[in-house]
């Protein structure tokens, strides 16, 4: 297995680089053991471009702050990003909105929005005043 953690990841207090800390120190993500690719997170904040960058292979993650090219491409605000990392924002709703522009390969965001907290949350039973339809 490859180190995973990267010397540069230093996160006081904050969010987005505890986020990729917390990443790059699992290693292994099962949920992406079917994914492979490389995939960059450009986070704005007024003119300042933050870059965060991830190598996924079967699962193993390494993450470092290159700005290369990657299959896929995030763009949005680090303000943004920081909600998602926390699981205060939902990472689909931000692309519906058009506050989260992917580019490239979006089946590899697709599965890597899955690791955002509360993205896994289990939904209500479908039936009255749920806003669900029952498939019974």
């Amino acid at each position: 297995m490859t180190a995973h953690v990267v010397k540069n990841l230093q996160t006081t207090a904050d969010p987005v680089g505890e986020f990729f800390r917390r990443l790059a120190e699992r290693g292994r993500e099962p949920l992406l053991q079917n994914v492979s690719g490389t995939l960059r997170f450009d986070l704005a904040d007024g003119e300042a471009v933050e870059h965060w960058y991830l190598t996924i292979k079967h699962g193993d993650i390494t993450v470092s702050r290159k700005e290369a090219e990657a299959d896929a491409v995030v763009r949005t605000a680090r303000v943004l990003f920081e909600g998602m990392a926390a699981g205060r924002v939902n990472a689909m709703a931000a692309v519906l909105r058009g506050a989260l522009v992917p580019r490239g390969n979006l089946a590899l965001v697709v599965s890597f929005q899955r690791l955002f907290p509360g993205s896994a949350v289990p939904r209500a039973k479908a039936g009255p005043g749920s806003g669900e339809r029952s498939t019974r």
